[in-house]
Protein backbone atom coordinates (compact mmCIF):
# COMPACT_ATOMS: atom_id res chain seq x y z
CA UNK A 1 0.00 0.00 0.00
CA UNK A 2 2.95 2.13 1.27
CA UNK A 3 4.39 1.54 -2.54
CA UNK A 4 1.18 2.33 -4.23
CA UNK A 5 0.68 5.63 -2.46
CA UNK A 6 4.25 6.86 -3.56
CA UNK A 7 3.86 5.62 -6.74
CA UNK A 8 0.63 7.39 -7.37
CA UNK A 9 2.27 10.98 -6.11
CA UNK A 10 5.00 10.11 -8.73
CA UNK A 11 2.57 9.86 -11.42
CA UNK A 12 1.15 13.04 -10.35
CA UNK A 13 3.78 14.84 -10.00
CA UNK A 14 4.97 13.88 -13.75
CA UNK A 15 1.76 15.01 -14.46
CA UNK A 16 1.67 18.64 -13.34
CA UNK A 17 5.47 19.16 -14.47
CA UNK A 18 4.95 17.80 -17.92
CA UNK A 19 2.00 20.67 -18.44
CA UNK A 20 3.13 23.08 -20.67
CA UNK A 21 2.59 27.04 -19.52
CA UNK A 22 0.51 29.01 -22.26
CA UNK A 23 -0.41 25.76 -24.16
CA UNK A 24 -2.02 23.78 -21.27
CA UNK A 25 -5.02 24.33 -18.65
CA UNK A 26 -2.47 23.79 -16.10
CA UNK A 27 -4.42 26.10 -13.84
CA UNK A 28 -7.56 26.76 -11.72
CA UNK A 29 -8.96 30.03 -11.66
CA UNK A 30 -9.20 32.86 -9.34
CA UNK A 31 -12.36 34.92 -8.63
CA UNK A 32 -13.06 36.84 -12.01
CA UNK A 33 -12.11 40.66 -10.87
CA UNK A 34 -14.39 43.81 -12.47
CA UNK A 35 -13.20 47.34 -12.60
CA UNK A 36 -13.95 50.23 -14.28
CA UNK A 37 -11.24 51.46 -16.09
CA UNK A 38 -12.83 54.87 -17.40
CA UNK A 39 -16.19 57.11 -17.24
CA UNK A 40 -17.42 58.68 -20.37
CA UNK A 41 -20.69 60.90 -20.57
CA UNK A 42 -21.97 59.33 -17.32
CA UNK A 43 -21.45 55.90 -18.72
CA UNK A 44 -18.93 53.64 -16.65
CA UNK A 45 -17.25 51.33 -18.68
CA UNK A 46 -15.70 48.08 -17.09
CA UNK A 47 -13.63 45.55 -17.94
CA UNK A 48 -13.73 41.68 -16.32
CA UNK A 49 -9.70 40.05 -15.27
CA UNK A 50 -9.43 36.99 -15.77
CA UNK A 51 -6.13 35.33 -13.78
CA UNK A 52 -4.83 31.69 -13.11
CA UNK A 53 -5.24 30.82 -9.57
CA UNK A 54 -2.00 30.14 -7.01
CA UNK A 55 0.41 31.04 -10.52
CA UNK A 56 4.19 32.01 -8.86
CA UNK A 57 5.05 33.71 -12.14
CA UNK A 58 5.51 37.45 -10.85
CA UNK A 59 4.99 38.96 -14.76
CA UNK A 60 2.42 36.95 -17.09
CA UNK A 61 1.34 37.55 -20.64
CA UNK A 62 -1.97 39.64 -21.12
CA UNK A 63 -4.62 38.99 -23.84
CA UNK A 64 -7.46 41.93 -23.86
CA UNK A 65 -10.26 40.92 -26.12
CA UNK A 66 -13.10 43.46 -27.38
CA UNK A 67 -16.06 41.68 -28.05
CA UNK A 68 -18.54 42.53 -31.26
CA UNK A 69 -22.22 43.99 -32.02
CA UNK A 70 -21.82 46.07 -34.88
CA UNK A 71 -21.09 48.88 -32.35
CA UNK A 72 -24.88 48.62 -31.05
CA UNK A 73 -24.73 45.28 -28.91
CA UNK A 74 -22.84 42.25 -27.72
CA UNK A 75 -21.36 42.82 -24.05
CA UNK A 76 -18.10 41.50 -22.59
CA UNK A 77 -20.06 38.80 -20.61
CA UNK A 78 -20.86 36.70 -24.07
CA UNK A 79 -20.51 32.80 -23.22
CA UNK A 80 -18.23 32.51 -25.98
CA UNK A 81 -15.64 35.37 -25.10
CA UNK A 82 -15.97 34.46 -21.20
CA UNK A 83 -15.40 30.88 -22.25
CA UNK A 84 -11.87 31.98 -24.12
CA UNK A 85 -11.33 33.86 -21.34
CA UNK A 86 -11.15 31.05 -18.93
CA UNK A 87 -9.06 29.11 -21.30
CA UNK A 88 -6.53 32.05 -21.11
CA UNK A 89 -6.13 32.03 -17.83
CA UNK A 90 -6.04 28.44 -17.36
CA UNK A 91 -2.83 28.50 -19.51
CA UNK A 92 -1.16 31.34 -17.12
CA UNK A 93 -2.34 34.55 -18.94
CA UNK A 94 -4.07 37.22 -17.45
CA UNK A 95 -7.32 37.36 -19.73
CA UNK A 96 -9.24 40.92 -20.06
CA UNK A 97 -12.81 41.20 -21.54
CA UNK A 98 -13.62 45.06 -22.10
CA UNK A 99 -16.53 46.80 -22.69
CA UNK A 100 -16.72 49.99 -24.40
CA UNK A 101 -19.39 52.59 -25.69
CA UNK A 102 -21.93 51.53 -28.49
CA UNK A 103 -22.44 54.23 -29.78
CA UNK A 104 -24.74 52.82 -32.35
CA UNK A 105 -27.41 51.34 -30.25
CA UNK A 106 -30.49 51.28 -32.15
CA UNK A 107 -29.39 52.18 -35.20
CA UNK A 108 -28.64 51.35 -38.51
CA UNK A 109 -24.51 50.95 -39.01
CA UNK A 110 -24.88 49.63 -42.49
CA UNK A 111 -24.99 51.14 -45.92
CA UNK A 112 -27.89 54.28 -44.78
CA UNK A 113 -25.55 55.16 -42.12
CA UNK A 114 -22.79 58.23 -43.49
CA UNK A 115 -19.04 56.90 -44.07
CA UNK A 116 -17.39 60.06 -41.83
CA UNK A 117 -19.96 58.58 -38.93
CA UNK A 118 -18.60 55.61 -39.77
CA UNK A 119 -14.91 56.40 -39.33
CA UNK A 120 -16.11 58.87 -36.19
CA UNK A 121 -17.63 55.34 -34.60
CA UNK A 122 -14.26 53.45 -35.15
CA UNK A 123 -11.92 56.28 -33.27
CA UNK A 124 -14.29 56.06 -30.35
CA UNK A 125 -14.40 52.27 -30.05
CA UNK A 126 -10.77 52.87 -30.53
CA UNK A 127 -9.86 55.51 -27.62
CA UNK A 128 -12.22 53.42 -25.45
CA UNK A 129 -10.01 50.40 -26.46
CA UNK A 130 -6.77 51.76 -26.21
CA UNK A 131 -8.32 53.52 -22.03
CA UNK A 132 -8.62 50.22 -21.25
CA UNK A 133 -4.93 49.02 -22.47
CA UNK A 134 -3.71 51.74 -20.39
CA UNK A 135 -5.70 50.81 -17.25
CA UNK A 136 -3.65 47.29 -17.49
CA UNK A 137 -0.79 48.80 -17.91
CA UNK A 138 -0.90 51.34 -15.03
CA UNK A 139 -2.24 48.54 -12.63
CA UNK A 140 0.53 45.53 -14.14
CA UNK A 141 2.20 45.36 -10.68
CA UNK A 142 -1.63 44.62 -8.98
CA UNK A 143 -2.53 41.93 -11.85
CA UNK A 144 1.25 40.36 -12.41
CA UNK A 145 1.32 41.42 -16.03
CA UNK A 146 4.44 41.77 -18.15
CA UNK A 147 3.90 44.80 -20.77
CA UNK A 148 6.36 43.66 -23.01
CA UNK A 149 3.92 40.78 -23.46
CA UNK A 150 0.69 42.22 -24.75
CA UNK A 151 -1.78 40.12 -26.87
CA UNK A 152 -5.12 42.15 -28.48
CA UNK A 153 -8.10 40.89 -29.63
CA UNK A 154 -11.28 41.30 -31.33
CA UNK A 155 -14.46 40.15 -33.21
CA UNK A 156 -16.22 41.58 -35.85
CA UNK A 157 -17.14 45.12 -34.90
CA UNK A 158 -14.41 44.73 -32.08
CA UNK A 159 -11.80 43.78 -34.30
CA UNK A 160 -12.32 46.27 -36.34
CA UNK A 161 -11.94 49.22 -33.06
CA UNK A 162 -8.46 46.86 -32.54
CA UNK A 163 -7.09 46.65 -35.58
CA UNK A 164 -7.43 50.07 -36.73
CA UNK A 165 -6.26 51.07 -33.09
CA UNK A 166 -3.23 49.51 -33.53
CA UNK A 167 -2.37 49.30 -37.56
CA UNK A 168 -4.04 53.07 -38.60
CA UNK A 169 -3.24 55.00 -35.48
CA UNK A 170 -2.44 57.91 -36.98
CA UNK A 171 -5.80 57.55 -38.86
CA UNK A 172 -7.73 56.67 -35.62
CA UNK A 173 -6.10 59.25 -32.83
CA UNK A 174 -5.18 63.07 -32.76
CA UNK A 175 -2.40 62.67 -30.73
CA UNK A 176 -1.07 58.98 -30.93
CA UNK A 177 1.74 60.24 -28.49
CA UNK A 178 -0.76 59.46 -25.91
CA UNK A 179 -0.14 55.48 -26.28
CA UNK A 180 3.62 56.06 -26.60
CA UNK A 181 3.97 53.73 -23.44
CA UNK A 182 1.64 50.81 -24.69
CA UNK A 183 3.30 47.80 -27.44
CA UNK A 184 1.50 45.52 -29.03
CA UNK A 185 2.95 41.76 -29.49
CA UNK A 186 0.52 40.61 -31.08
CA UNK A 187 -3.49 40.90 -32.69
CA UNK A 188 -6.12 38.23 -32.55
CA UNK A 189 -8.79 38.90 -35.03
CA UNK A 190 -11.98 37.41 -35.72
CA UNK A 191 -13.70 39.21 -39.16
CA UNK A 192 -12.26 42.29 -38.78
CA UNK A 193 -10.88 44.96 -40.73
CA UNK A 194 -8.81 48.48 -41.03
CA UNK A 195 -9.26 51.48 -42.92
CA UNK A 196 -6.01 51.44 -45.13
CA UNK A 197 -3.40 49.24 -44.88
CA UNK A 198 -1.12 51.67 -46.30
CA UNK A 199 -0.48 52.85 -42.80
CA UNK A 200 0.76 49.38 -41.88
CA UNK A 201 4.61 49.74 -41.61
CA UNK A 202 7.70 48.08 -40.37
CA UNK A 203 7.09 50.32 -36.88
CA UNK A 204 3.76 48.77 -36.29
CA UNK A 205 3.91 45.54 -38.19
CA UNK A 206 2.86 43.71 -34.97
CA UNK A 207 2.26 39.61 -35.86
CA UNK A 208 -1.49 38.49 -35.86
CA UNK A 209 -3.54 35.56 -36.23
CA UNK A 210 -6.80 36.48 -38.84
CA UNK A 211 -10.00 34.33 -39.22
CA UNK A 212 -12.24 35.24 -42.01
CA UNK A 213 -14.93 33.97 -44.61
CA UNK A 214 -14.28 34.91 -48.04
CA UNK A 215 -17.56 35.79 -48.51
CA UNK A 216 -18.06 37.68 -45.24
CA UNK A 217 -21.00 40.09 -46.83
CA UNK A 218 -20.33 42.86 -44.18
CA UNK A 219 -16.70 43.22 -43.12
CA UNK A 220 -14.42 42.09 -46.43
CA UNK A 221 -12.23 39.31 -46.46
CA UNK A 222 -9.74 41.60 -48.84
CA UNK A 223 -10.52 45.07 -50.14
CA UNK A 224 -14.23 45.95 -50.99
CA UNK A 225 -16.98 48.54 -49.39
CA UNK A 226 -18.29 47.92 -45.68
CA UNK A 227 -21.24 45.94 -45.76
CA UNK A 228 -20.89 45.85 -49.74
CA UNK A 229 -22.45 49.33 -50.21
CA UNK A 230 -22.99 50.61 -53.68
CA UNK A 231 -20.86 54.20 -54.27
CA UNK A 232 -23.98 55.81 -54.35
CA UNK A 233 -25.00 55.09 -50.69
CA UNK A 234 -24.38 57.35 -47.43
CA UNK A 235 -22.30 54.11 -46.46
CA UNK A 236 -19.87 53.30 -48.57
CA UNK A 237 -16.28 53.50 -47.48
CA UNK A 238 -13.90 50.70 -48.67
CA UNK A 239 -11.87 48.76 -46.12
CA UNK A 240 -9.12 46.76 -46.09
CA UNK A 241 -9.97 43.07 -44.31
CA UNK A 242 -8.05 40.20 -43.34
CA UNK A 243 -6.46 39.30 -46.52
CA UNK A 244 -4.92 42.50 -47.50
CA UNK A 245 -3.25 43.45 -44.25
CA UNK A 246 -1.71 39.65 -43.99
CA UNK A 247 -0.55 40.38 -47.60
CA UNK A 248 1.07 43.49 -46.08
CA UNK A 249 2.75 41.94 -43.35
CA UNK A 250 4.16 38.95 -45.15
CA UNK A 251 5.75 42.18 -47.53
CA UNK A 252 7.06 43.29 -44.25
CA UNK A 253 8.43 39.60 -43.39
CA UNK A 254 6.55 40.26 -40.44
CA UNK A 255 4.70 36.78 -38.47
CA UNK A 256 0.97 35.91 -39.58
CA UNK A 257 -0.96 32.90 -39.49
CA UNK A 258 -4.63 33.41 -42.03
CA UNK A 259 -7.99 31.07 -41.83
CA UNK A 260 -9.16 31.89 -44.96
CA UNK A 261 -12.65 29.96 -45.10
CA UNK A 262 -13.79 29.31 -48.38
CA UNK A 263 -17.48 30.91 -48.84
CA UNK A 264 -17.88 31.60 -45.59
CA UNK A 265 -19.64 34.60 -44.27
CA UNK A 266 -19.63 36.47 -41.26
CA UNK A 267 -20.38 33.33 -38.89
CA UNK A 268 -16.64 33.60 -38.68
CA UNK A 269 -16.56 36.80 -36.29
CA UNK A 270 -17.61 33.71 -33.91
CA UNK A 271 -15.25 32.39 -31.10
CA UNK A 272 -13.09 29.11 -33.12
CA UNK A 273 -12.37 26.52 -30.38
CA UNK A 274 -11.76 24.30 -32.57
CA UNK A 275 -8.44 25.95 -33.59
CA UNK A 276 -8.10 27.15 -30.27
CA UNK A 277 -4.78 24.57 -30.12
CA UNK A 278 -3.04 26.42 -33.05
CA UNK A 279 -3.80 30.00 -31.92
CA UNK A 280 -2.00 29.15 -28.06
CA UNK A 281 0.62 27.57 -29.61
CA UNK A 282 1.19 30.35 -32.30
CA UNK A 283 0.81 32.56 -29.15
CA UNK A 284 3.66 30.36 -27.52
CA UNK A 285 5.61 30.29 -30.59
CA UNK A 286 5.70 33.24 -32.17
CA UNK A 287 4.26 35.83 -29.50
CA UNK A 288 5.86 35.07 -26.77
CA UNK A 289 8.68 33.17 -28.23
CA UNK A 290 9.78 35.51 -31.11
CA UNK A 291 9.82 33.13 -34.07
CA UNK A 292 8.75 34.21 -37.37
CA UNK A 293 5.71 32.19 -39.24
CA UNK A 294 3.69 33.15 -41.43
CA UNK A 295 1.07 30.22 -42.24
CA UNK A 296 -1.85 30.27 -44.66
CA UNK A 297 -4.43 27.63 -43.67
CA UNK A 298 -7.45 26.97 -46.15
CA UNK A 299 -11.11 25.38 -44.70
Amino acid sequence: MKNLFITTLLLLSFSISAQERFIDNAFNLQNTVTRTYATKNGEALKLDIYQPEKDTMQQRPVIIFMHGGGFAGGTRTNPAEVKFAENAAKKGYVAVQISYRLTRKGQSFGCDYKASGKIETFKLAAEDFMDAVNFMVKNKDEYGIDTSKIIVGGSSAGAEAVLNAVYNDRLMFKDPAKYKNIDFVGVFSLAGAIVDSRYITEENAVPGIFFHGTEDNLVPYATAPHHWCDPNQPGYIMLDGSRTITQKLANLNTAYMLYSFKGGKHEHSGMPFNYLPEVFEFFNEVLLNGENQQIEVWR
